[in-house]
């Protein structure tokens, strides 16, 4: 599901409330038709604010039950993917402030105070071929979304891999538009400073002469010089 997919126009909206209505009539296979519809969006969803996949997967289920039971209370004054995204994150949340509680230590990736920019670690990156290049970079990418503070990864993820508009993503998180614009410039600027490492790195790599093929090399001019009598 694209991000054009989730600016959803008034027929598809329509089409979510018919779906809706099929739930609640005892359709138990029309929910499948929900899960199924918005799976993409609220499981990056998921996995931004918590930070785990299988922690995403179990919150997303846990979520999407609480949606089946609770779904005569959507009234349609948000869009069903707004309302299924609040109940997500709220269900993340929950589960983030249990595990602290249980744990009694900060929880990782806090929060730090607006204006705060915290640094985001690198690592070597490199690949055989165009595929796995490719393969890589989005490794790479989601390594370093995953290092993002929690508030900016869930931002970021609405934003620029959903492309939610920034008052749909205030709406989804219960922030105000102009806190998802800071923490979106923000986090867009520590992906671009972590990525321009990421690239530095690779540069002074570029075309590595080094081990079996340096050996190889060495091994083959002296060959050559013995062969000379060393003239």
């Amino acid at each position: 599901m694209t991000g054009a997919e989730l600016t959803r126009p008034a027929s598809d909206a329509a089409d979510d409330a018919a779906v809706v209505r099929r739930v609640l009539a005892g359709d138990t296979t029309a929910f499948a038709v929900l899960m199924r519809r918005f799976n993409g969006r609220l499981y990056r969803l998921a996995r931004a604010v918590i930070g785990d996949d299988a922690e995403a997967e179990d919150a997303l289920q846990e979520a999407y039950l609480n949606a089946y039971r609770s779904l005569r209370q959507f009234r349609g004054d948000a869009s069903l993917a707004t309302w299924l995204s609040r109940l997500v994150v709220n269900e993340c949340l929950g589960r983030m402030r249990r595990s602290t509680r249980r744990q009694n230590v900060i929880p990782m990736n806090p929060s730090p105070a607006e204006g705060e920019i915290e640094a985001v670690p690198s690592d070597e990156v490199g690949s055989p071929d165009a595929a796995a290049d490719r393969a890589q970079m989005r490794a790479v990418l989601e390594r370093r979304i995953d290092a993002l503070p929690e508030s900016f990864r869930a931002v970021f993820v609405l934003r620029s891999v959903e492309e939610l508009s920034v008052e749909e993503t205030a709406e989804c998180l219960g922030i105000p538009a102009e806190t998802v614009r800071s923490r979106h410039f923000r986090a867009r600027s520590l992906l671009r400073e972590t990525l321009a490492r990421e690239i530095d790195i690779a540069e002074r790599n570029v075309w590595e002469f080094a081990g079996e093929r340096c050996d190889r090399i060495v091994a083959r001019v002296l060959s050559r010089l013995t062969e000379s009598g060393g003239g």
